[in-house]
């Protein structure tokens, strides 16, 4: 990602005109934008990619705003989402909130306020991936880590030699020591933007980490694939 780039947006509307008025505006501010013009095209690409922020209008071809509200979610997937309505009626705006929508806005409305609200949807949403970081060397179970190095001398002393994207993944692992650490977020933190690997070349990963650092690669104590959920690290 380019440090002038302020974030990634999927586009989910299928009013041409509204969507190329708001792509071309959003792209002006400085936001890499995605297009899809109905529900399935947007699932996919939700699938497929990590964005900063959905702007997901709730009348659409195929599948709904809702439901793809709904399936995103349901994936555990916490993207900041920004719904649009031409209905105005508050149930349906409770309904979208409901269903995992952050903020709505309903149709007509006021360009220099929907900028304001995906700013602030999309600041917010970093600070909450900003969590508290590590230092720049860990030790976990008779092995050592120097991040910024990219070393590593494990528990049979031996010297490894870390890849970058190694030791970017070896990082935010262990800062989420416990917790499952999702495929979106590895993709998004350590993968950037637009480079998507497969799931298996995270598993890759996993196993030369448990290669390096388990004395049981088998039986792993620290480096565990949960199964449709992510990766998790435990000391």
């Amino acid at each position: 990602m380019s440090t002038d780039q302020k974030g990634t947006i999927l586009l989910v509307e299928d009013e041409e005109n509204l969507h190329e008025t708001l792509k071309l505006n959003l792209e002006l501010e400085g936001y890499e934008v995605s297009s899809a013009f109905d529900g399935n095209v947007a699932l996919k690409a939700i699938a497929n990619e990590y964005f900063d922020l959905i702007i997901l209008d709730i009348m659409l071809p195929e599948v709904d705003g809702i439901s793809v509200a709904e399936s995103v979610r349901v994936s555990n997937n916490n993207v900041p989402i920004l719904m649009l309505s031409a209905k105005g009626s508050s149930a349906d705006r409770i309904l979208g909130l409901k269903k995992g929508a952050d903020d709505y806005l309903s149709k007509p409305f006021n360009l220099e306020e929907l900028l304001l609200r995906v700013e602030k949807l999309i600041e917010k949403n970093k600070k909450l991936l900003d969590k508290e970081t590590i230092g720049n060397t860990y030790s976990f179970g008779d092995n050592f880590i120097d991040f910024n190095a990219q070393e590593a001398v494990n528990w049979k002393k031996e010297k490894i030699e870390l890849s970058k994207k190694e030791a970017m993944l070896l990082k935010l692992l262990v800062e989420n020591d416990g917790q499952v650490v999702t495929r979106e977020k590895i993709l998004q933190m350590v993968w950037g933007y637009n480079v998507y690997p497969t799931t298996r070349t995270i598993d890759n990963f996993i196993l030369n980490f448990r290669k390096y650092f388990e004395k049981n690669s088998r039986t792993p104590a620290h480096f565990h694939s949960v199964r449709g959920a992510g990766y998790k690290f435990t000391h």
